[in-house]
């Protein structure tokens, strides 16, 4: 069977985990913390960033730091991982549900307007697939109204809106190393990217659950306590050990993952000139790091009948996001009822195929065969 998702050892991951393991230090914010979290700002420009145990954990820290109030409304897309969502009602917030875009699952920024309310305190775009929203458009609406913006770049690391890169344009970034990811922190981890320098002090307060531990660490205070609100929300030194060993080999994965998505394209764009399905699109403004490979079908029946087709010829392909306008949670905590017809869409037809590092080029090949065939019995 070829799974839908693998991820990538680059071979050195056990010896620098290795290396941490003996520097005495295990907790996090150690040596290899530092170099992860310098590798981005360096790499990116990123003004601060710090390691996390998951983008959820990311979120969550942004959550915190916009300084939700209970009542405040935060807008989300619906067609996103439960986490965009939850990092914000975990602090009180209101979600107001956006609709996706009709090209691209990314959040339509033309109906942003008419959901702002003086209650809006967050928008928080999701970078689907590690391919920009339309940032300009975000932001001058975000400045215009007052509201903070949230990059929520789980998918998006090493890809760029206009020349800058995700996670970079809005106050705050949050991106994920889950194992589905380009590069993975051992199976979980994340980041938080602070963008204004106001919110970098507090960030770290945060980070270090609520105390200015790491003030005390670079010898700014003689001692440390708490001082506010936070969590645990850094990662042990043995997961930032196995990013760096992902981040320094990061041209090579990428490069592969975009041979491997530029296969699927180009083997699956006449079954779209024929009807069948929907390609992905990539604005002119947006570049694509190949974090997945998707489509859309006509209907839910031929998306599930496809699913089903690859898995009995040895090839795992999945849908992806629940619109959480629809989920059980929202239905049972909020009153309103939504008119999302992209998002459903999305919900409803939107299929990935396999895509990772050692996806082997005949592979793909054969998949492509495979969803050819299907279609072909359908006409």
């Amino acid at each position: 069977m070829i799974p839908f998702n693998k991820p990538f050892l680059t071979g050195k991951e056990a010896h620098y985990m290795y290396q941490a393991v003996f520097t005495g230090q295990l907790s996090g914010n150690g040596v290899f913390t530092n170099k992860c979290e310098k590798f981005f700002e360096k790499r990116y420009g990123f003004k601060k960033t710090l390691l996390t145990t998951s983008g959820s954990d990311a979120l969550e820290m942004a959550a915190i730091l916009c300084d939700i109030k209970p009542g405040d409304e935060v807008i989300v897309p619906s067609y996103t991982f439960v986490s965009t969502a939850l990092a914000f009602v975990r602090e009180g917030a209101h979600i107001i549900f956006a609709d996706s875009c009709k090209d691209t699952p990314n959040i339509d920024p033309d109906k942003l307007e008419d959901l702002i309310t003086e209650k809006t305190r967050v928008i928080v775009p999701v970078h689907y697939a590690g391919v920009a929203c339309d940032m300009d458009k975000i932001m001058d609406i975000a400045h215009r109204h007052g509201i903070l913006v949230v990059e929520d770049n789980a998918q998006g690391l090493d890809s760029y809106y206009k020349g800058r890169p995700l996670g970079s344009i809005g106050d705050f970034g949050c991106v994920s190393f889950h194992e589905t990811k380009n590069v993975t922190a051992g199976g979980e981890g994340g980041l938080l990217v602070v963008n204004d320098e106001q919110y970098i002090r507090r960030a770290e307060i945060i980070w270090e659950k609520g105390t200015n531990r790491a003030e005390f660490f670079r010898g700014m205070v003689n001692k440390y306590g708490w001082v506010d609100t936070g969590s645990s929300f850094l990662p042990a030194e043995i997961n930032a050990a196995f990013l760096l060993a992902q981040l320094e080999d990061l041209g090579e994965i990428q490069n592969r993952r975009k041979e491997i998505w530029r296969q699927y394209y180009e083997g699956l764009k006449p079954l779209e000139n024929a009807g069948f399905v929907k390609m992905p699109v990539i604005p002119d403004y947006a570049t694509n790091n190949a974090h997945m490979f998707y489509m859309t079908c006509r209907n839910m029946d031929e998306r599930q009948g496809l699913i089903a087709y690859l898995k009995e010829n040895g090839a795992l392909a999945v849908f992806h996001y629940l619109a959480l306008h629809r989920s059980q949670y929202y239905t049972e905590h909020y009153t309103e009822r939504p008119n999302l017809p992209n998002c459903d869409r999305y919900d409803h037809t939107l299929i990935r195929l396999p895509m990772f590092y050692e996806l082997k080029d005949e592979e793909v090949k054969y998949i492509v065969s495979k969803v050819k065939e299907y279609f072909n019995k359908l006409k």
